[in-house]
């Protein structure tokens, strides 16, 4: 159920971006990942259904004016695909367990409908009395809430009065259903002050390192360019590559691709693909960042180094740095470049080729 306004919120809540995830997806993923669930089904609002189209849904529809409106609709569509029983989820309630799932569906089968609970902790007075309420007879309700398609399809069909979850519409029927334990992390983002809980069940951002190395020989082709850190470098053999073979940038793009499980570039830009014939490996390198930023994580900062004899890079430091730091949209202060020779040992020391280095620090989106 993600059709809410999330008017307390300040935004809609469920497309809100959580290390790097949607927060609708937290849960569905973790319903769809359950041994009993066949399939889940998507329920917004007109305004981010868009969002909410995946391959993985079973449908993705349209809500109504209200919660009571949506579930009536959530409950439809089960009842056209055939399914025997439902649960009713907030898309607001990201944190739920495989276990909490189990205690629903047990609850299901044997009552024909169940939802979680959780007792109450704070001392619970009446406004205008003041009088105490017992706490101990009062429960705060979860999701998922269970039932058996047909009970609230009943429910719903002869509902006069407006509730806020598929129990009361039950009790109002007089069908009756159990309550199974909630747990605490399974609570609801209702304001943006709820965010700090979500930090805390999640833990600290991660941070990952990733190592990029390339190396390119020298083209025999005298009017090929050399592009090294996205500089051109005039009066400079070119290295060969089907690209423009800027050997720095392609061991930062490893790097970063290394840091966040991404792949490699030669996977992603493959030698024998037109489309990167003679590209310019600054389109790598912003390529690169938008998809680690798509997978969750933002890049701190690169080091890189060159092993040369020539040119001369640290000429050209700062320049190298502020283009590298602008196709990754970071402060140049957070992009390193160094160099050094091969001693004139091997074949870079011979001048055959250039090879790099580099290490690129990651973070977890917040």
């Amino acid at each position: 159920m993600a059709a809410g306004s999330g008017v307390r919120f300040g935004s809609d809540k469920a497309l809100l971006s959580v290390r790097g995830k949607a927060l609708w997806r937290w849960s569905f993923e973790t319903l769809l990942s359950h041994s009993e669930v066949e399939a889940v089904g998507l329920v917004g609002s007109a305004s981010n259904l868009d969002s909410l189209r995946c391959e993985e849904a079973q449908f993705v529809v349209e809500g109504g004016a209200t919660r009571q409106a949506s579930s009536a609709i959530a409950v439809r569509e089960a009842a056209l695909r055939g399914f025997d029983a439902i649960l009713i989820h907030d898309a607001a309630r990201p944190f739920i367990s495989l276990e909490q799932i189990d205690r629903v569906i047990a609850g299901v089968r044997t009552a024909g409908a169940a939802a979680p609970a959780l007792p109450v902790a704070d001392t619970l007075r009446e406004f205008e009395s003041l009088a105490v309420v017992d706490r101990s007879r009062l429960r705060a309700m979860q999701t998922p809430q269970g039932s058996r398609v047909e009970l609230l399809e009943k429910a719903y069909a002869n509902l006069s009065i407006t509730v806020t979850d598929e129990m009361a519409a039950l009790a109002e029927a007089g069908i009756p259903f159990v309550l199974v334990a909630g747990e605490e992390r399974a609570f609801k983002v209702t304001t943006a002050a709820d965010m700090a809980r979500v930090s805390g069940v999640l833990g600290a951002p991660e941070t990952r390192v990733g190592l990029g190395y390339d190396i390119h020989a020298f083209s025999d082709d005298p009017a090929r360019p050399l592009w090294l850190g996205g500089l051109l470098w005039e009066g400079h053999r070119g290295l060969a590559g089907h690209s423009d073979a800027d050997v720095l940038i392609h061991a930062m793009v490893d790097a970063i691709l290394g840091a966040f499980s991404g792949g490699d570039i030669g996977r992603l830009y493959a030698n024998d693909d037109p489309r990167w014939k003679n590209r310019s490996s600054i389109h790598f390198l912003r390529e690169v960042r938008a998809k680690a930023n798509a997978a969750g994580w933002d890049i701190v900062n690169i080091d890189g180094s060159v092993l040369a004899e020539s040119p001369k890079i640290m000429k050209r430091e700062l320049e190298m740095r502020q283009v590298l730091a602008e196709a990754m949209g970071l402060r140049a202060d957070r992009v390193s470049v160094k160099a050094t020779t091969n001693e004139k040992l091997g074949s870079l020391g011979r001048g055959e080729g250039i090879a790099a280095f580099a290490t690129a620090t990651l973070r977890q989106i917040d």
